[in-house]
């Protein structure tokens, strides 16, 4: 299969069981206590958009979760393309306990690139900077370059300075930060595949 049948079949995957998934948890929303809907109601919200808004979050949550599985899934496509013997593999935590070991989502020995994706990261807790510290930093113990790859750049303040704060400590460690558009370009210049492209394809040819 050409890469782009193959990422097709990916897509096809996820989005199946993101549809079983949301599906099932309609069905068991059928059976929940509704009893919150009073405070709803007191806040101008109807009962009936009450209903629609606990549906859409939980669809949301899943939709998120899955988006991030299947983007992080065709980028490793892509660089097992390009490079074979790249893979999944952890190493351990040399700056404390917790967690015993970190993942790194692409790990190559050829390049030594130990590439972290995230499809977006808006999370807005100060915690999370020292975890991502401890983590590149672990990387970078582990024989690897920390890379981290995002492919959307989040939309409010908070979330934005401390990606800001990550792309700092990322350069610091001798690392590389590539977050929005550079992110697709880093991909594209390090595999030969447009990945954003076949993306956009697909998306346009199922619409």
């Amino acid at each position: 299969m050409s890469i782009k049948e193959q990422i097709h079949a990916i897509a096809n995957q996820h989005a199946s069981k993101l549809a079983k998934q949301i599906d099932q948890r309609v069905q068991d929303m059928d059976a929940d206590d509704t009893s919150h809907f009073l405070i709803y109601r007191v806040l101008g919200v109807t009962e009936e958009e009450g209903r629609l808004i606990d549906v859409y979050q939980n669809k949301g949550r899943f939709l998120y979760r899955y988006a991030g599985a299947f983007l992080e899934d065709v980028t490793k496509l892509c660089f097992r393309t390009a490079f074979p013997k790249s893979q999944s593999t952890r190493v351990p935590n040399t700056y404390g306990k917790r967690p015993k070991t970190f993942e790194i989502d692409i790990a190559d020995e050829s390049t030594n690139l130990g590439i972290e994706i995230k499809w977006r990261d808006a999370t807005t807790d100060g915690d999370h900077i020292t975890k991502e510290h401890t983590r590149l930093l672990a990387v970078k113990d582990a024989g690897f370059i920390p890379v981290r790859v995002m492919f959307y750049y989040p939309n409010r303040d908070q979330a934005m300075r401390i990606q800001r704060v990550l792309e700092s400590l990322y350069q610091e460690a001798g690392g590389e930060y590539h977050a929005g558009d550079n992110a697709w370009r880093y991909v594209r210049e390090k595999t030969g595949i447009g990945l954003l492209e076949i993306l956009t394809q697909l998306a346009e040819e199922g619409s």
